[in-house]
């Protein structure tokens, strides 16, 4: 059981402290609701950039890839080189142009303006819920993590309180913190935090996969320490059977990269408010492609700890026995049943009830992957940097809440209260209207993370929501951005058909060794795959293609706005910017192959 010093203490409320702090700083500056909203649109790039790809690292990411390294092996970088960097390039070569130039509050908005109030509603109603429980999700996930590594039950029983209450704190702990530092600083306090937390999660991440590696004999050791399937990023791509994943080429280039990734990366009001908060719509198109260098490096900082988890050895009770003056003293080091049925540092999931392991459908234990990262980091960090780890994990879940509950806040205000409840009341009323959003979507967080009674693996969780919501909406928004001749009807019905065809797919599949429930079939199972991720990756196929056909069905069988009406909102229609020419390499065109080139590169070193 880790013991938490002093100086780790203090790096812990240093923490806390300048978080808060950040939100009082910024609170003379929230005059208006653009301020509140949209930061005042007047951030510079460079924050835009970090808080962008600050935004995208919170608990699901950094407990989700850690697990989705140790299951899968170097193969979970793909949600990188193809899931992330192209879509982030197109966002900020095509997308951000549109979105910025609206002058929109947020992606429901700009759905009105190009289409229609319906549909921007529809997205709306949709997208509300699903920040609230990605949100609850990342609160249940980190609040079980803490209380699992057992690093808080000293000062627990020191207070007379049992370990089981470490969970409540450190949920509502983290859930009020982050309310605090919006209501007063809104939109900038979050974006400034997740600049950050993104720095924390960089100084945590990198001293613990070095000294990881350092352990295992280098990238030599790892290698002879894991099975040769977690090693290859690309072997097996091209037959689903052959690699952890079960994807083949098809599904990660399609599934991965078309969908959920230009899904996530182009569509999101959750990371899109960090570039629509920069003062320029140039500094607003660099935003995403700036934020892909770094993006790059996060597989190294947050994957390889799942494969180091594996890669250490199983611990078993052991005794140890030695003589002294001809007394006999034997030393017994004893661990717990969960982790001597694990695998190296992952231990096996446990029936709380019974204190028996969790079985698959095959009879073999399950693995609770989740646990890949956290047990790394407390196993080679020492004193101090111990407190700094911590942190990074309190920074990736408050990173996480904090963009869904900017994102809730813009999007209730502006989009449902605004338009439908008060809509000639004055600017202050709609500043306070969204601080008292804020305060709301904390507690239903809360809600849903207590509601919340088992969560497998948290990253397939919120594939699942990015499947009904994203995928559907990717479709209507590059029809409507590209193809002129889209109508709001088509957009309408396009979002509709392909959140019902995710639905559907859902409770007609299940994965392999999953039960009907929570995780599909529950309509009877049809169809089994491999694993949750490649039962998501379908799942959001399949929609954004039934939402692609339905809204360009429909567009052709309903009356086009006239082109006089679209300026701005499609992009054969907007004007070219006037502005004086850039060097190559100030403009984000230019950036972008060069950055393109770089990942290129990258993955032909790594395959």
């Amino acid at each position: 059981m880790p013991n938490l010093t002093p100086i780790d203490w203090l790096i812990l409320l240093l923490y806390f402290a300048v978080a808060l702090g950040i939100g009082f700083a910024l609170k003379s500056s929230i005059k208006t609701s653009r301020d509140f909203f949209q930061a005042g649109r007047s951030l510079p790039t460079w924050i835009c950039a970090l808080a962008f790809i600050g935004a995208s690292v919170g608990a699901p990411e950094i407990i989700g890839m850690g697990a989705a390294g140790a299951q899968y092996g170097l193969q979970a970088a793909q949600f990188f080189g193809i899931g992330a960097i192209p879509a982030m390039l197109f966002a900020g070569l095509f997308m951000m142009p549109l979105y910025y130039g609206s002058k929109a509050h947020s992606v429901p908005e700009f759905l009105r303006l190009r289409f229609d109030n319906k549909t921007r509603t529809l997205n709306a109603c949709l997208f509300a819920p699903m920040t609230l429980c990605s949100a609850g999700i990342s609160l249940y996930a980190m609040a079980r993590v803490l209380q699992a590594l057992h690093v808080f039950d000293t000062l627990f029983r020191t207070i007379g309180q049992p370990p089981q209450a470490i969970f409540a704190c450190a949920l509502l702990i983290s859930a009020f913190l982050v309310m605090a530092y919006i209501v007063l600083g809104g939109l900038a306090a979050a974006l400034y935090n997740q600049v950050l937390q993104f720095l924390i999660i960089v100084a945590a991440f990198l001293p613990l996969v070095l000294l990881g590696l350092k352990n295992v004999g280098g990238w030599a050791g790892l290698k002879a320490s894991l099975p040769a399937a977690l090693l290859h990023e690309w072997t097996g791509v091209f037959h689903a059977g052959a690699n952890p994943m079960g994807l083949n080429v098809a599904a990660l280039g399609i599934g991965l990269g078309l969908v959920l990734g230009a899904g996530y990366w182009c569509t999101d009001q959750r990371v899109l408010q960090a570039a629509m908060a920069a003062k320029d719509v140039d500094s607003a198109r660099r935003a995403p492609v700036i934020a892909a260098l770094p993006k790059m490096l996060l597989p190294f900082l947050i994957v390889l700890p799942g494969l180091l988890a594996v890669a250490l050895p199983t611990p078993h009770t052991s005794t140890v026995t030695r003589e002294d003056a001809g007394v006999i003293y034997r030393n017994t080091t004893v661990v717990p049943l969960e982790a001597e049925l694990g695998k190296g540092l992952i231990p096996a999931k446990m029936i709380a009830a019974t204190g028996k392991p969790v079985l698959t459908a095959a009879g073999q234990t399950q693995l609770n992957y989740g646990m890949a990262t956290p047990t790394v980091l407390i196993h080679f960090l020492p004193t101090g940097m111990l407190g700094l780890g911590l942190a990074a994990l309190l920074a990736s879940l408050m990173a996480g809440v904090a963009a869904n509950v900017a994102a809730f806040n813009t999007v209730f205000t502006c989009d449902l209260y605004r338009p439908y409840i008060r809509k000639d009341a004055g600017d202050g009323h709609y500043l306070a209207v969204g601080r008292y959003a804020t305060v709301a979507a904390v507690l239903l967080s809360i809600a849903a993370a207590c509601a919340v009674l088992r969560v497998d693996n948290i990253l397939d969780a919120l594939l699942l929501l990015f499947s009904l919501v994203n995928a559907p909406l990717l479709a209507a928004l590059l029809l409507g951005m590209f193809w002129k001749r889209t109508t709001g009807h088509g957009a309408f019905a396009g979002l509709l058909a392909g959140t019902v065809a995710a639905t559907l797919h859902h409770g007609l599949t299940l994965p392999l060794d999953a039960t009907r429930g929570i995780q599909g079939g529950w309509l009877g199972p049809l169809h089994r795959y491999p694993n949750s991720l490649a039962q998501n990756l379908c799942g959001a196929t399949f929609a954004f293609i039934a939402g692609l056909l339905v809204a360009a069905l429909v567009s052709l069988a309903t009356k086009p706005r006239p082109d006089s009406e679209l300026a701005g909102l499609v992009r054969s229609l907007t004007p070219k910017s006037k502005s004086a020419p850039l060097p190559w390499w100030k403009r984000p065109e230019g950036l972008a192959v060069v950055i393109l080139a770089v990942a290129v590169i990258l993955n032909i070193v790594l395959a």
